[in-house]
């Protein structure tokens, strides 16, 4: 409701809910949403399961949906609670009770699907990325987030009005956070977390009518890459875009980087091309929690207040469990 009111539009004018969502385990959570919210019954909602891509997704189907002229309002975005996740269970091929899991594969084939903590520690080794070096970037996201006035940006809910994970954390205390793999702890790695974030697209024909100063969504891309180094994808789907819109990376005014790992950041960001000055500027996800379906959203509305701020052209980019990687292009 908030973002269709800052956009100055009203319910009945949206055409289309897209969201991203890993963890509900079906149902449609994009309908519940739409009718919850009080759009028009005929919004039927579209849910996405593209796992933590998911939330960016939203928005380059919404975009697709509107050049293709099926709709000219589109809500897009992502929505996930951990804390409310379906407990998961598979049937035994032994016959005997169910067995719990906790998530899904990502890939047929046993050695190419390793848990996310060790398949980050992997992409730590390989390219010769040091706890401390690691380290060193959680506590900087925490920093610059605490920094951040993202006044405008969050809506007030359940009686929170900011992120309630962001603190000051000091090389001392990620020195003594638990490991979880190798060189991955708690301190550099994303806590699970609940959060929702929505944009608006809208057609040219809307925008021109609306008059407000908007951005424009110049284009967006997933791409597949190795199932075993997930945190690697957003690097080709980075370059990919650029490409296709003529862009180098040294073009860019700002990215906002998914911070799932800060191993995977790092990486991503030298694999890119990418300066570091214009990366995640308010903190990012080690600093926020990584609400899977609804990261890659929230990357994009922290995107659109960036480069209202500062101008010119931003990229969102966000890996995902399979080896995929997803970035989406905005400019003023």
């Amino acid at each position: 409701r908030a973002a269709v009111a800052a956009a100055g539009l009203a319910l009945e004018e949206v055409d289309e809910l897209v969201l991203g969502n890993a963890l509900a385990a079906g149902g449609n959570p994009a309908r519940l949403v739409a009718l919850a919210a009080g759009l028009p019954e005929r919004v039927a909602g579209l849910t996405l399961d593209r796992q933590c891509c998911g939330g960016l997704d939203a928005l380059v189907v919404a975009s697709g949906m509107i050049a293709s002229g099926q709709a000219e309002v589109v809500l897009a975005g992502g929505v996930e609670s951990y804390s409310r996740r379906p407990l998961r269970l598979r049937t035994d091929p032994e016959g005997g009770p169910p067995i719990a899991y906790d998530r899904p594969p990502f890939a047929p084939w046993p050695k190419l699907d390793p848990e996310m903590d060790a398949a980050a520690d992997a992409l730590g080794q390989e390219g010769r990325i040091s706890r401390a070096a690691q380290d060193f970037w959680a506590i900087e996201s925490h920093r610059k987030a605490l920094c951040a006035d993202l006044s405008g940006e969050i809506v007030p809910l359940a009686g929170l009005e900011g992120d309630a994970f962001t603190r000051a954390l000091s090389p001392r205390l990620a020195a003594r956070a638990p490991v979880l793999s190798g060189s991955i702890t708690s301190a550099n790695a994303a806590v699970a977390a609940d959060g929702a974030a929505l944009c608006v697209l809208v057609s040219e024909r809307v925008a021109a009518r609306l008059g407000r100063q908007g951005l424009r969504y110049l284009g967006g891309l997933t791409l597949g890459g190795r199932p075993d180094r997930p945190g690697l994808a957003p690097v080709a789907a980075i370059r990919s875009l650029l490409d296709r819109q003529g862009l180098r990376a040294a073009d860019l005014r700002v990215a906002e980087v998914m911070e799932a790992y800060a191993v995977q950041a790092i990486a991503c960001v030298e694999g890119a091309g990418l300066d570091p000055e214009i990366v995640n500027p308010g903190g990012g996800g080690l600093a926020r929690g990584h609400p899977v379906g609804a990261s890659g959203a929230i990357n994009a509305v922290r995107l659109f207040h960036e480069v209202r701020t500062r101008g010119g052209t931003g990229i969102a980019a966000i890996a995902a469990a399979g080896g995929l990687g997803t970035a989406v292009l905005l400019s003023s």
